[in-house]
């Protein structure tokens, strides 16, 4: 982990610092992430640290914000809500659509060592009431609509007590607004800095719920700290580079890394569905370098840019060097189909495997998965992530679907079983927030080394090479009187088929038995064919591996329901209840 204490200032940095906070040398030192921005805002003030989409007169334009002007709004607003009386550890609600405000909130938010929570706003309004009765914050800070959605549906009413609108209006009943908090007020500086340590909470993250109720994670400042430098260490990262990112959470870090952020226009909750020139025109006019985008997005623009190079040419992203994308195992088509928008022997796309409570965990990149493992998926060995990143230790351990109390060895598998992945390290978060069975469920405690493992909940094996291989989610693996089928094993097989764009295994009670059932969803340019005839090429791939010649029951699905964060991951439970009404209608 990087040593902030080790920036030394000049009298002129220190001058300058002293004009948000009083003591700059401490704040650098603080185990508090917040002080990254600090860092940045010192070394860098005239650089961008922000273009934010502008429109004006039916053109598009995009507003820049340099680190110094970033750092300086964020005293403000930090400012502003330590005089609304939000203060260390009070649990704060953040409400606010990826924009410079919402950059601004969340570090002013823990550099008052508030606690930020938050949630995605397309869960869904019970999971969304259940997140924030769970959370019980005491403040809420979010936009107009998010204060009508609370005032509207009860959320958290029993505990929230001060509000806070992002709003230029100078007036919202909902108590202060941003627009009160500026200009500063110079005789109420310095304003406040906590000086946290790296076990301090820093926010609670809830999941998307995609297997599940949403869960809170709780991360630390450490935990933030180690994220940040491990991305700089796993992906090259240096300063100075232009990121795009379509991913709020990733906005975040790009600040703490010292990266320029370009926000692009779209949808944040359904990235499947982006206009692709909202990508595709921002990486050519601001020269981007780095693109965080699900699975979901890399597809729609990656195919748009393959329509568009048969009729013309695509906007020049040859700047790109890396890609990261997250979220859902990324099929070797759309990791074909997007290389093309890269440099010739230059980019790369990278696929780190993690979760909300641990990340990243492992690695690999786009050149290894098409020329090397791709051809084993679509031999059913499973979704190739990579090799663990350093500092974190992953293992593969039994089976087993209840808690289990203590870490020991002798839980662990041998290379080439496949097994529950648990990972430990200082990007593991240790608990859920006030959930202590789910927490008992997911953690494993080690005594010896004084932290939790974290079980991941996906199943899988390390091949001969020291490479992970992804096998799914244990609670979706379908249990047959002959065996256990693994989802990701199955589907890579199904998935190599050119007419089709996904498949999802899933199991059915039939007569008392588990029936293992492939629904499938064709790609839309798929040349219209009986259906009999494509199963009968299914069935025919399926028959020439073992773990896939059981199952004899293909249903077609127009589009799968999946998850609002990423519209990657599949709901592989809803489709379940989908196939058993269609088998039962038959």
């Amino acid at each position: 982990m990087t040593n902030n204490a080790s920036v030394t200032l000049t009298d002129d940095q220190r001058s300058w610092l002293r004009r948000f906070v009083d003591k700059p040398d401490a704040v650098l030192a603080s185990g508090n992430v917040a002080a990254r921005l600090f860092r940045t805002a010192v070394e860098i003030p005239l650089r961008t640290a922000i273009f934010e989409p502008h429109d004006a007169w039916g053109r598009r334009t995009y507003r820049a914000e340099s680190f110094g002007q970033l750092l300086e709004v964020t005293e403000q607003y930090a400012q502003g809500l330590s005089r609304r009386g939000i203060q260390p550890g009070m649990r704060t609600v953040l409400m606010v659509s990826p924009s410079r405000d919402f950059v601004r909130l969340v570090y002013a938010l823990l550099q008052l060592g508030a606690v930020p929570v938050l949630v995605d706003p397309g869960m869904g309004t019970k999971n969304l009431a259940e997140c924030l009765e769970e959370a019980r914050p005491e403040a809420f800070v979010g936009v107009v609509k998010a204060h009508l959605a609370r005032w509207l549906f009860g959320w958290a009413k029993t505990s929230v007590r001060i509000s806070v609108t992002v709003s230029e209006l100078p007036w919202f009943p909902a108590g202060a607004t941003t627009r009160s908090f500026r200009p500063r007020i110079p005789d109420e500086f310095p304003t406040p800095f906590h000086l946290a340590n790296p076990d301090d909470p820093a926010a609670v993250l809830f999941t998307s719920g995609s297997t599940g109720v949403p869960k809170g994670a709780v991360y630390t400042h450490g935990m933030f700290c180690a994220q940040v430098d491990q991305l700089r260490q796993t992906f090259g990262i240096e300063r100075g580079e232009i990121d795009l990112c379509t991913f709020p959470l990733f906005a975040l870090f790009a600040p703490a890394l010292g990266m320029t952020s370009v926000i692009p226009k779209m949808d944040f909750t359904r990235p499947a569905r982006v206009d692709p020139r909202e990508v595709l025109e921002p990486v050519e006019q601001f020269h981007v370098t780095n693109l965080f985008g699900s699975p979901a997005l890399l597809d729609r623009v990656g195919r748009a840019a393959e329509k568009v190079w048969t009729h013309g040419s695509v906007p020049d992203t040859q700047t790109l060097q890396r890609v990261i994308s997250a979220g859902a195992p990324v099929s070797p088509q759309i990791l074909e189909r997007f290389a093309k928008l890269l440099p010739p022997g230059g980019g790369e796309i990278f696929t780190p495997y993690g979760a909300t409570e641990s990340l990243p965990v492992a690695v690999i990149g786009s050149n290894e998965v098409l020329n090397d493992t791709r051809h084993n998926t679509a031999d059913g060995a499973g979704t190739c992530v990579g090799r663990p990143v350093p500092g974190i230790d992953v293992r593969i351990i039994r089976i087993f679907d209840g808690p289990i109390a203590a870490w020991s060895d002798d839980l662990v598998l041998p290379t080439g079983e496949v097994g529950e992945i648990a990972v430990f390290g200082p990007v593991v978060s240790q608990e859920y927030f006030h959930r202590p069975d789910l927490t008992a469920l997911a953690k494993i405690p080690d005594h010896q080394r004084g932290r939790c493992w974290h079980r991941m909940g996906d199943v899988g094996y390390f091949d001969e090479r020291g490479r992970l291989w992804f096998c799914g989610r244990k609670s979706q693996r379908v249990v047959t009187p002959k065996r256990t089928c693994f989802t990701d094993p199955v589907e890579g097989v199904f998935n190599a088929h050119p007419a089709v764009f996904r498949t999802a295994l899933v199991g059915v009670d039939r007569g008392g038995a588990t029936e293992p059932v492939l629904c499938v969803e064709l790609e839309k340019t798929a040349k219209p064919r009986a259906a009999a005839e494509v199963t009968r090429e299914l069935l025919e791939l399926g028959s020439r591996h073992e773990h896939t010649r059981e199952i004899r029951t293909i249903l077609y699905h127009d589009g799968f329901p999946v998850d609002i964060r990423h519209n990657s991951k599949i709901f592989r439970e809803q489709l379940a209840a989908w196939a058993a009404q269609q088998l039962t209608s038959r």
